[in-house]
């Protein structure tokens, strides 16, 4: 008897990783899942890399990351591959995320559905975490303008608003209560991972056909350890290519300023991966309705599996609801492109008109969904 089967460990990763029953029909949408996992790896370990030589404090922090860059050696590689690597995890995670939602993963995988939406939540806040600890000008503002978002819960929202700041604004605690959190979040989300592969594993993975696959199913290696090489290869490959070709190309620029609480950018501009969120946040004029509206983008991702009870599995024996996908990746893309722009003019009315589709694109697939559905089933009898 092989190692693996007899001894108990190896007998745990063996029926869970090698001999793990995987539909014999899934394409590269389904690769993204092994890069998260390698991304979100290589964020752990560069993080500690750079934890290191990080000084969380007002006076010293924007400078310790210069001497990373300059002094440290190979500073500058782990910095440009933590920072990037950041975008690069959020890359996966969308398309890993849209996959979800145009095969209807989440109809047979409620379980796994609903603590990934935890660990997009989690990711979003570790991410706007990091984004603060290099003390620029634009971390400085950017976590002035989401931490007072707090403000709009009643009777409490100022009392925990002062408590993340350690203080009566942003300064020297804030920073350090952001370090510790975006250090120990990580390891957090790990467990969290666990918990989403152990809900995977037991309830089995959709494939694009949206049918059972029990009776054909394949072994995960080496069927799918081939496949998710290859991929892991390409994504790291274009992942190194903008680490080390284009290290600022997703940055800003005024995060290369010290921080000046005297002086506020024209323009806050967060990372390219909240974009579409903030656009959301300012194009409702009133600041309480414009979080609901933001939160709102969150909630009904988690909430869509409850309302979409459609007869098939997947939008792809959905023509309609095919097309409303794409216009609403399209839409999201394009609340970004508005969330870079200054809220002004015609990105302002825009801006608003985008909002709207966005929210009620959830409660139009599943209506699309529903009608035709009745009319295969009229066309059926």
């Amino acid at each position: 008897m092989p190692l693996r089967k007899s001894n108990i460990v190896l007998k745990m990763v063996n029926g869970s990783v090698w001999e793990l029953p995987c539909a014999p029909n899934l394409n590269m949408w389904w690769n993204f899942g092994s890069c998260l996992g390698l991304l979100l790896t290589s964020q752990i370990v560069t993080g500690m890399l750079l934890a290191i030589h990080y000084t969380p404090h007002e006076a010293m922090s924007f400078d310790s990351v210069s001497f990373i860059m300059r002094d440290v050696n190979y500073g500058w590689l782990i910095r440009s591959f933590h920072a990037n690597g950041a975008s690069m995890f959020f890359v996966c995670l969308y398309v890993h995320m849209g996959r979800g939602l145009y095969y209807s993963s989440y109809s047979s995988l409620l379980a796994v559905w609903n603590v990934g939406v935890c660990l997009y939540l989690m990711s979003m806040g570790i991410a706007f975490l990091g984004y603060v600890l290099p003390w620029g000008t634009m971390s400085f503002w950017g976590a002035t303008v989401i931490t007072n978002l707090f403000t709009v819960i009643p009777y409490v929202g100022m009392t925990i608003v002062h408590w993340m700041w350690g203080g009566y604004g942003v300064s020297g605690p804030t920073l350090k209560r952001f370090f510790v959190l975006h250090f120990f979040l990580p390891l957090a989300m790990v467990v969290v991972v666990g918990v989403h592969f152990l809900y995977l594993h037991e309830g089995g993975s959709n494939n694009p056909l949206g049918v059972s696959s029990d009776v054909l199913a394949v072994r995960f290696h080496p069927f799918y350890t081939s496949k998710d090489v290859v991929g892991l290869v390409i994504m790291y490959g274009v992942f190194s290519f903008l680490a080390l070709g284009f290290p600022e190309a997703l940055g800003n620029y005024l995060n290369n300023i010290p921080m000046d609480n005297l002086r506020t950018p024209q323009h806050i501009e967060p990372e390219w991966y909240f974009l579409y969120a903030y656009a959301i946040l300012r194009s409702v004029p009133h600041k309480t309705v414009g979080i609901l509206a933001m939160a709102m983008s969150f909630l009904m991702v988690a909430i869509l599996p409850y309302i979409d009870n459609s007869n098939f599995r997947g939008l792809q024996y959905y023509p309609i609801g095919q097309l409303l996908f794409w216009i609403f990746v399209t839409n999201w893309a394009l609340l970004g492109w508005i969330g870079s722009m200054p809220p002004k003019g015609v990105c302002y009315d825009y801006g608003q008109i985008f909002t709207v589709f966005h929210l009620l694109y959830f409660g139009l697939i599943v209506l699309v969904n529903r009608v035709w559905d009745s009319w295969i089933y009229a066309e059926c009898r």
